[in-house]
């Protein structure tokens, strides 16, 4: 039971702080509500569980001893991420709700296979939880990710949402989507000389 709490409270911490995929959510639920972006969180959810379980049976191991690939994919997510955040800061900031641009189940998934964060966090969680053969432990350990990270990243869906109100000015929403773009560019850069 322990070590039940102790993964349940590693992937909260995880997927509910703030994040590039974290980021995307809050500004998708401001421009599009809960319900049309859950196909964003539910990619970014099941991108996760899946580099989880394929970090969980030695793809990890395997790039630990490429240390070129690991470059590729930091440098290649951060590139992606900073390209997200411009996107995202030189959008229309239109109230039509049905012009707004929705994120996709496909863009959520690559979001957390090129996002240092989630590698981190995989590398992580796999050396403390499921590392060597244990591989019911893994099992448990993505189930119960993917069922926290749903919660997590819809949470930010959720808060986004919520601030629709106060964003139903095309100004406003155009200066938050400018500031959660600049934002992400930030995060990029940072993920780009800190690791």
């Amino acid at each position: 039971m322990t070590l039940f709490l102790a993964m349940a409270s590693f992937a909260m911490a995880l997927s509910i702080s703030p994040g590039p995929v974290n980021m995307m959510t809050l500004v998708s639920g401001v421009n599009n509500g809960v319900i049309r972006t859950l196909p964003f969180v539910t990619g970014a959810c099941v991108g996760f569980t899946a580099l989880l379980y394929m970090t969980g049976v030695g793809i990890g191991a395997l790039l630990q001893n490429y240390p070129h690939v690991m470059d590729i994919l930091h440098f290649g997510g951060t590139a992606f991420i900073f390209y997200i955040g411009m996107r995202l800061a030189f959008a229309k900031g239109g109230l039509e709700k049905s012009q707004a641009r929705l994120p996709k189940f496909h863009e959520g998934f690559l979001l957390q296979w090129l996002n240092p964060k989630a590698w981190i966090a995989c590398l992580s969680g796999v050396g403390a939880f499921a590392s060597g053969e244990n591989e019911a432990n893994l099992m448990i350990f993505c189930f119960l990710y993917f069922f926290i990270c749903s919660v997590g990243v819809g949470f930010w869906a959720v808060l986004g949402a919520g601030a629709q109100h106060f964003l139903d000015d095309e100004k406003r929403l155009k200066i938050f989507n400018r500031t959660m773009g600049a934002i992400l560019c930030g995060v990029a850069v940072y993920l780009l000389f800190e690791m």
